[in-house]
């Protein structure tokens, strides 16, 4: 069993040429006895987004709080807090913050697909 508080959680900061003002907490992963899953909470701070990617496994969101864009393929959806998205495999998306505050979503990954 793992319980906890996400604000008790050290955030790492993810650095790339394609990445942006974003930040990454792992709240249940194999370590806590999920195998084969990880559920993150990925925070997008103002102008900040994530890298325009597919792969090869489907994931889930859902939008804690804030305001964003998920872009399906080549197209972009505005979405807020309540809003959830299946990500088929192989899909290009990418997430981006709209807002000045906060942009936060939780993302349930295959453990394959956790990286930092």
């Amino acid at each position: 069993m793992a319980i906890g508080n996400i604000n008790d959680i050290q955030g790492i900061k993810l650095e790339s040429d394609l990445v942006k003002n974003a930040l990454m907490k792992v709240l249940v992963s194999p370590t806590d006895g999920w195998d084969g899953y990880v559920m993150r909470v990925v925070e997008l701070e103002k102008d900040g987004y994530t890298p325009k990617h597919s792969h090869d496994w489907p994931h889930i969101n859902y939008v804690i709080e804030g305001e964003g864009e998920i872009l399906f393929d080549d197209k972009y959806i505005k979405v807020n807090a309540g809003a959830y998205a299946f990500v088929p495999n192989n899909t290009v998306h990418q997430y981006r913050n709209t807002s000045d505050k906060v942009f936060k979503f939780i993302c349930i990954v295959p453990e394959i697909g956790h990286k930092i």
